[in-house]
Parts: structure tokens; C-alpha cells; sequence
């Protein structure tokens, strides 16, 4: 009987409450599946060869996943790469423990993938949110179609008689497949990169390159191809490498040559602080920026002209006196105990004071500024990442971008960074890679180890 007020009993609306919700709680359990997984597959190369890697990831935050599985499949042969079972939030409940993000990053390829054939893979993820009783979702399925090439370049060795020397310059002329997208010389650290070989035919290269002066013993010099999926074919073509001989030299820094250098070295290179003592300052540009400077010269190389600018035997500066060779070990001593060491790369030249300095064959200039170490220097590139530095200059007769033939005046020698006296320091360079400017001055050289191997018949030497 209701009560004359018209309101129900406490007891029996708490029934009905609690009743409505049980079938609140009967109506998620049973309907309420997890959101849509997000899903990503990527690689890191444009398909399969020795070594592939795969990214593989998926996200649901309502529920969490509840599994995934990563695929490779080749016809009717599926291979499992990856999966997991993941631990969801049930159906009625809005808190609680979930997984909402996993994934998995693997490496695929004929060096680690059993029975992968050439022709074309498929990378497939699939994942799936959580379910109820009543409603079990299908997997949201991510593929990523790969070709598999499991084969090298092509290469081979056309030219013969490499006979380099430890430090020195040489070139090599090769056949190299359609499939290659970088070729070139492997020595040890460094790599000199392959170009069409003007008036060849098709498929025929070519590549200057440099024996690095500090290559350790039993390195080997390798002619190299890969493909845009990792396959590399590689070939030894060296017939004998030639030891260079070193040469050492003490030089005693003084307070009073250090207090010359540094102050115009450090005010010309931003980022160079004047800290500590003369001798710390000193080995701060002596060392850390001689560092610095090489790799902006070597960066120069990345935007060579793919073209021969220059002809015949480089030219030094006139009667310029030898003061210090290529790759010398140098020992800085100061207050009688040595302070630091380097090599020298280049070669130290003195004329008379002020000497107009030529360029030493045609070329483009890429530099004319201060740059730490070698004070006012010009950089000429002469195509196929061969580049002359000129370093120490009291002025500056070239700017940058112009063409400049042989022997035309870039400037004057002076005393300009690290300088102890008036002179030039000349260095030749191959992408980056310092080498012995002394073979490129010689008409035989260059007509027996480079011209008659590309193809440039006597003139090239004249």
C-alpha cells in the first residue's frame, strides 16, 4: 500500500536503482568493445635485402589492445616476426590497469629471414581492441608491400696498374650495375664516390680517390656498389700499396709567438673563447679548431662540380723553398716539454714576403675567408672532389664563386694564422681526405696514374 504522501519507499526505489544498474553493467559487459586501434607499419629502406627494419606500432586508450601479431608472408609461406597478448580493461570498467600502446621493431632480410625468395613481400600488422562476450571485433590490418632483392650491383674493374702510395692520389675506372645508387672507393674511414666516366659507355665509372696518410696496416682499399636496400658488391683492385716513410720536426712555441696568434684567431672565429693560460689557448686552436677547420673544408667537397676543370701538371708557387712536407709529425714544445702534437697536411712554401700566390690549375674558388689555423685561405675545387687549399694570405685577390685559370693571383702570402713566418701552406684535397700535393705538380704522374686510365691521351698532362 502506497503511503498517503505519494512517496515510495526508501527499500524499494534502492531496488530499482540497484537494478538499473546491474543492467547498465549487463548492457557494457556485453556491448561495450574497446575504440578502433590506431595502427603504423614502416621501414626504414624502400624494400627487403640483407637487413630491413621494420616499425611496427598500434594505440588504443578505452579499453587497451588486447593482441597483436607482425607478419611477413611470401605466397603461402607466413612468417611470424612478432606479437603479443596484452592485458585489457573489462568491459564495465572505466579505470583500472591497460596496455594502450605496443609495437615491436624488427629486422627482416636474407642475412636473419629463413626462406625469403625475390619478388615481393608483404609486411602485415594486425591488431585488435578488446571484446565482449557477445561482440568479438576483427583486427584493424596495416600491410606494407616490399620488393626482396637479394642480389649486389654488378662491378667490376676495368682500369689495371694501381699502384698507390700511402698518403698519395690514384684513380680507378669500373663497370658498375643499373641497380647502384652509391658506388665508389672504400679506404678505411674515407669514401670517394664513383662518376659516369666522361666519353665512356653506359655503366662505366670512375673515382679519384686518396690512401688516407694515417691508414692502419692491412686495411684493405675496396672498390664498393650498393643497391637502395643494402646489397653490396665490393672488389679489391690494388695491386700494391707503396709505405710512405714519416718524417718528424720539434717546434719550440714561445709565449711571445703564442700572444701573436691567438688573439687574431680567436677574434676571427666565433665560438672561440680566450680561456685560460697561453699554452691551454693555444692547444685549443692548435688542436680542437685544427679539427673544426678540416671538416668545414671537407664539407665543401659535398657540392663539387662534376666536371674537369683543370688540365696538365699543377704548378707551386714560384721559386717557392720547401720549409715543411706532407704528413710530417710535428712535436710542440713549450718551456723545453711538449705540449701537443700533429701532422701536418700540406706543404709550407716561402718565396719573398708578399709573394703572389697562383692558382695552381683552373678551377672555382669555394672559399676565400678567414678559416682558424691557415688565416686568410682561399679553396679552389676542380671537379670530382678534387680541391687545392691556399692558406696563411696577407690579401685576397679572388672572391668567392669566380673561375680561375692557372696561375692567376688569388692573393699574397703573409703570416695569417698559425703562421710563423711569411709563407704559403698549400694543400690538395679529395672529398675531404688530405693527400700529397707533390703528385699533382708532376707531368708523369698524372699522365701514367690518371690520364691514361681515363682516358685523356697526352694533352691532359701538357
Amino acid at each position: 500500500m502506497e503511503p498517503l504522501d505519494g512517496r515510495r519507499p526508501p527499500r524499494r526505489r534502492g531496488r530499482k536503482i540497484f537494478a538499473a544498474l546491474l543492467v547498465a553493467v549487463g548492457l557494457l559487459a556485453t556491448l561495450r568493445i574497446g575504440g578502433e586501434p590506431s595502427a603504423e607499419l614502416t621501414s626504414d629502406l624502400p624494400g627487403i635485402g640483407p637487413e630491413t627494419r621494420i616499425v611496427a606500432s598500434a594505440f588504443e586508450p578505452v579499453r587497451g589492445l588486447e593482441r597483436w601479431t607482425l607478419e611477413l608472408i611470401q605466397g603461402e609461406q607466413v612468417t611470424r616476426l612478432a606479437g603479443r597478448e596484452l592485458e585489457t580493461r573489462p568491459a564495465w570498467k572505466f579505470w583500472g590497469p591497460l596496455t594502450a600502446e605496443d609495437g615491436a621493431e624488427v629486422t627482416v632480410g636474407h642475412r636473419v629471414t629463413q626462406g625469403l625468395t625475390a619478388g615481393e613481400a608483404r609486411i602485415r600488422l594486425s591488431a585488435w581492441r578488446a571484446g565482449t562476450w557477445l561482440r568479438s571485433p576483427g583486427p584493424v590490418v596495416r600491410e606494407l608491400v616490399l620488393p626482396v632483392r637479394l642480389t649486389p650491383p654488378q662491378l667490376g674493374v676495368l682500369s689495371s696498374q694501381h699502384y698507390p702510395t700511402q698518403g698519395g692520389s690514384e684513380a680507378v675506372v669500373y663497370r658498375v650495375g643499373e641497380t647502384a645508387i652509391r658506388h665508389g672507393v672504400e679506404a678505411g674511414g674515407a669514401f670517394f664516390p664513383g662518376y659516369p666516366l666522361p666519353g665512356g659507355l653506359v655503366g662505366e665509372r670512375f673515382a679519384l680517390f686518396a690512401v688516407p696518410f694515417d691508414l692502419p696496416a692491412g686495411t684493405q682499399i675496396r672498390l664498393v656498389a650498393e643497391d637502395d636496400v643494402g646489397n653490396r658488391a665490393q672488389a679489391g683492385f690494388v695491386d700494391r700499396l707503396k709505405p710512405r716513410e714519416l718524417r718528424s720536426d720539434r717546434i719550440n712555441v714561445s709565449d711571445t709567438f703564442i700572444g701573436r696568434v691567438a688573439p687574431e684567431i680567436e677574434a676571427q672565429t666565433p665560438g672561440l673563447e680566450a680561456s685560460g693560460s697561453l699554452a691551454d689557448r693555444y692547444v685549443a686552436i692548435n688542436s680542437g679548431l685544427r679539427v673544426d677547420n678540416r671538416g668545414e673544408i671537407a664539407a665543401l667537397a659535398d657540392a663539387t662540380l662534376q666536371e674537369f676543370l683543370w688540365k696538365g701538371a699543377f704548378e707551386p708557387l714560384a721559386n717557392g723553398q720547401v720549409m715543411a712536407r706532407f704528413a710530417d709529425h710535428r712535436t710542440y714544445l713549450y718551456d723545453g716539454s711538449k705540449l701537443d702534437a700533429q701532422v701536418h697536411l700540406g706543404y709550407d712554401l716561402a718565396s719573398v714576403k708578399h709573394a703572389p700566390v697562383p692558382a695552381a690549375n683552373a678551377g672555382v674558388v669555394v672559399m676565400a675567408q678567414y678559416l682558424g689555423i691557415y688565416g686568410n685561405v682561399v679553396v679552389l675545387d676542380h671537379g670530382f672532389g678534387l680541391m687545392t687549399l691556399y692558406g696563411h694570405l696577407s690579401s685576397f685577390e679572388v672572391s668567392l664563386g669566380a673561375r680561375v685559370t692557372r696561375g692567376q693571383t688569388l692573393g699574397r702570402t703573409g703570416v695569417t694564422g698559425l703562421a710563423g713566418g711569411d709563407h704559403l701552406h698549400f694543400g690538395v684535397f679529395l672529398h675531404g681526405t688530405a693527400t700529397d700535393p707533390v703528385e699533382w705538380l708532376d707531368a708523369s704522374w698524372i699522365q701514367n696514374r690518371l690520364a691514361r686510365k681515363l682516358g685523356f691521351g697526352e694533352e691532359a698532362a701538357e
